[in-house]
């Protein structure tokens, strides 16, 4: 035993615990990982967080996740290896930089690049680790010795290895095309940044005037300031209503400019009128028509939103403000055919919420069609698995529809695009180190490409970057490809698909076995937690008011891979129930050993029923839990741990060996401990992934050869613990027991009064488990005495009665009520409805009441009256019964 009980606290205070515990484990540097060869390896990489970030339940949700499977691993023995590292956030730091820039009268073009850099590193310095110190307080076990950055030195020179191979295999290019751009950020924004919001819009429809002909036709537009730049309509070819029109053109109002009739398949005919203006520079779709129909492509705004001199007239003026002036002129020409109420989502920046534009822009690219095609084919032959496996779907129609990926940034917090241009002769080249001179004309007279790579571009590389690639070191050939990625359903195109080419391309191997997803925490009412809603909840205020494994157990219970979870208060009252009822019975259990226990005396012949039975149940449950684990039944295992100590351990063994613990001269009385230490041992390697603080604090102070639970073996099944005739025999004793105490329950019996119970079987072997338990069973189901026999002749004609399998159980009813007392007691319940009963009809015959109090309160007071008229029935029903007996 590592502790006198003298020294154990009465109650278990997560905050005196817990940060000596987590420095207990650095110390020993448990959560590193040597390689071992002799070991399999488990490895999985962190979804590396932003360096703006602060914990949020989603981070607190998503690494508890990996914890337990890193926990669970480690104890079964694997060179178990957690990654973790944060990711550099291009825009969203700086945009921090540049509000903070901002207080000090500055903008970054007034400090500089080269300053604008120094102080992007300081930034990063001063609060980059600030989410890395709330992890540890989730109790992550990550390897820290492998911190790693975005934009350290290796993984910045693998981001830079990537681009050039990929430029020199004509997989990226330089070129112009449809991206996101967001008016305020100034830069291109991926996908995965574009947050779409429904907002209530409008249809303007216009008259495009036939030439030549006193025709129109008619388009629905959301973005009328975009007609500025059309440069065809469309139809579909087999739209009879416009066939016709097929080859002939428009006049464009307002620009009046010629513009083709064309045909084309991407047109709905059932969508507005069936005709669609063509806009290439403004619309992604719009630019893929104009590709194929070799549409000019006209720019007609500034990249602040505002008009260029391609818009004419409305030249200078922001985007909305043309809107409203092109909508009035359209009007005033007799063009404004009708305006329409639309409600539609609108693409807005994740960083600074503005409206996105879809803008054609001469940026770099990535051809992805040749890195989709291999990283399909790894899901579709299952050398990647989802869980579940539906979101594979989600991929496979991303993948299969994929376009090239914009991959600049019109930043300078980045990986910096590996591009020098040559300002004597314009020749551009790639290279992995600054040129000296132009490789066409000689010129030393070079500048590097402004912008930098999308985050997107380096975390792409992360789990093979963090091991050192493109070094061949022995964290890469030993760890790789990582076992696991545990991650949201609204990254998987945009983090997880790119993991994926991008190991297949440059590793030649897939990044991951399992790509594990979870749903997102919403509140206890099912409503994604949001500011406006004002029901965000802080993880490190929970873990300071509940502790760090409340919050864990509440973020793993009940949860199902890929489905969202709700997270209430409840959950975290009954978690701390949980770590209370285990600290309870630990207590117990400990003051029931001696200073010195040698368990080298215990002899199993020794073992009594309940020491087999639960021996077998935990041995039962370890498999169960494992393969749980295994599957990635994270919530399952849990609730089955729970469900074993809190029911099986706490309310039934403790309850069965009392009488052996507390007579010193027991036979058994050693067993008993030992089979308890066992237990709570074994128990706690179950639960230590879930909830690693409380587990180590128990683990520590009971009989094991092990200075960290962290470090000792998971539970291994074992078949000869397994008895099902040991399960069969407790389980019955332990429903007679149940159902002798739900009989006195309903019938309100004291508990002090200890009835004579009447046990009808026939089964011989039966009779026998209830007389080798008769101590237990009368004690533990509050009766003095029970007889068995093998037919009803002797039970009473009014004996209450609970059947089981195999056994009617009967009970006298003069041995379970006080027919005089029990009067006593109806008759005053009865009074007190009657009073209940007259407040409530009294309110409900009150007009005023009934009118003007909120429906909710009415109907409460309605559904009191139903309650207490059935309660009113009952209670007249059992005072005739008494008073029948009473006669």
């Amino acid at each position: 035993m590592k502790m006198n009980m003298n020294d154990i606290p009465k109650t278990y205070v997560p905050g005196e615990v817990e940060e000596r515990i987590y420095k207990f484990w650095m110390e020993k540097d448990y959560f590193h990982a040597e390689i071992d060869r002799n070991k399999e390896p488990f490895t999985i990489v962190m979804p590396p967080p932003n360096i703006t970030g602060h914990l949020h339940m989603g981070h607190a949700l998503d690494n508890t996740l990996q914890d337990i499977l890193i926990r669970f691993r480690r104890m079964q023995g694997y060179c178990a290896l957690w990654v973790p590292g944060t990711d550099h956030a291009s825009i969203a730091t700086e945009v921090k930089i540049v509000e903070k820039l901002a207080e000090e009268g500055l903008t970054k073009e007034q400090l500089g690049r080269e300053k604008f850099l120094e102080r992007a590193w300081a930034w990063k310095k001063q609060y980059g680790g600030r989410i890395v110190e709330q992890l540890k307080r989730l109790g992550c076990s990550c390897d820290w010795k492998r911190e790693r950055f975005t934009m350290d030195e290796n993984l910045s020179k693998a981001v830079i290895e990537v681009f050039v191979r990929l430029y020199e295999k004509g997989l990226i290019y330089r070129g112009e095309r449809i991206i996101n751009w967001c008016p305020c950020c100034l830069t291109t924004i991926s996908d995965a940044e574009v947050e779409y919001e429904e907002k209530e819009g409008k249809l303007w429809y216009i008259r495009y005037p036939v030439k030549g002909e006193n025709e129109y036709l008619t388009v629905a537009t959301t973005r009328p300031e975009t007609m500025l730049g059309d440069t065809a309509v469309a139809v579909h070819p087999e739209d009879e209503r416009y066939k016709r029109f097929i080859g002939k053109t428009v006049i464009l109002p307002l620009v009046n400019r010629e513009i083709p009739v064309i045909a084309d398949e991407y047109v709905e005919k059932e969508f507005g009128t069936g005709v669609v203006k063509i806009t290439p520079a403004h619309d992604p779709n719009d630019f893929e028509v104009g590709r194929r129909h070799n549409l000019p492509v006209i720019d007609v705004m500034n990249d602040n939103a505002t008009m260029n001199e391609n818009a004419g007239i409305y030249n200078g003026l922001d985007r909305y403000e043309a809107r409203k002036r092109i909508v009035a002129d359209l009007e005033k020409l007799g063009l404004l055919a009708e305006v329409k109420p639309h409600k539609h989502n609108v693409g807005t920046c994740y960083r600074c919420h503005t409206v996105i534009e879809p803008k054609v822009s001469k940026q770099w690219f990535v051809k992805m069609k040749p890195l989709a095609e291999p990283a399909i084919e790894a899901v579709k032959s299952r050398k990647i698995k989802f869980v579940p496996e539906r979101f594979s779907k989600i991929y496979f129609n991303w993948m299969e529809n994929i376009q090239d990926w914009c991959i600049s940034r019109q930043l300078w917090w980045g990986h910096r695009i590996p591009a020098w241009y040559c300002k004597d002769c314009d020749h551009m080249q790639v290279a992995r180190t600054a040129p000296e001179k132009c490789e066409k004309c000689g010129s030393t007279n070079l500048v590097q490409d402004e912008d930098v790579l999308d985050t997107w571009f380096s975390s792409a590389l992360w789990p093979f970057s963090t091991l050192g690639w493109p070094e061949k070191t022995e964290d890469l050939e030993f760890f790789y490809p990582t076992n696991v990625l545990v991650t949201g359903y609204d990254i998987i195109f945009f983090w997880v698909a790119r993991m994926i080419f991008s190991g297949l391309e440059h590793m030649g191997d897939v990044p991951f076995r399992y790509v594990l997803i979870h749903g997102l925490v919403r509140d206890a009412l099912g409503r994604k937690m949001s500011k406006s809603l004002g029901n965000g909840v802080d993880p490190i205020e929970v873990i300071e008011n509940y502790g760090t494994d409340a919050l864990r157990y509440a973020l793993t219970i009940g949860t199902s891979p890929g489905n969202d979870m709700r997270f209430s208060e409840e959950k975290l009252e009954a978690s701390r129930n949980f770590a209370n009822k285990i600290w309870n019975a630990f207590r117990f259990v400990m003051m029931n050993f001696d200073r010195e226990v040698n368990f080298d005396n215990v002899k199993k012949e020794n073992f009594a029923l309940p020491d087999r039975w639960i021996l077998s149940r935990v041995n039962t449950v370890t498999r169960e839990v494992t393969e749980n684990l295994e599957k990635f039944e994270l919530g399952i295992g849990l609730q089955k741990i729970y469900e074993f100590i809190w029911e099986e351990f706490c309310d039934w063994y403790i309850e069965l060996v009392k009488p052996r613990l507390f007579d010193r001269e027991a036979k058994g009385r050693l067993e008993a401990l030992y089979v308890l230490n066992e237990v709570l041992k074994n128990s706690m390697k179950l639960l230590h992934p879930f909830m690693p603080f409380i587990t180590e604090e128990i683990y520590q102070h009971l009989y094991t050869e092990d200075e960290s639970i962290m470090i000792s073996s998971w539970p291994a099944y074992r078949e000869e613990l397994n008895d099902p005739d040991a399960e069969a025999r407790m389980s019955t004793i332990m429903e007679a027991i149940r159902s002798i105490r739900n009989i006195k329950a309903e019938m309100k019996v004291p508990v002090n009064k200890r009835p004579k119970a009447i046990l009808v079987m026939e089964d011989r072997e039966m009779e026998a488990i209830f007389r080798e338990e008769e101590s237990t069973f009368i004690r533990l189901a509050g009766v003095s005495a029970f007889e068995i026999c093998s037919d009803k002749s002797h039970v009473p004609h009014d004996a209450v009665s609970s059947v089981i399998k195999g056994v009617e159980i009967y009970i006298p009813l003069d041995e379970l009520l006080d027919f005089e007392k029990e009067m006593e007691r109806l008759l005053k319940e009865k009074e007190n409805l009657e009073k209940e009963l007259d407040r409530v009809k009294g309110k409900l015959s009150n007009e005023s009441f009934v009118s003007k109090a909120p429906q909710k309160v009415v109907d409460a007071e309605r559904e009191k009256l139903e309650k207490y008229s059935e309660l009113y029935d009952k209670v007249l029903e059992r005072i005739q019964f008494i008073k029948s007996k009473m006669q």
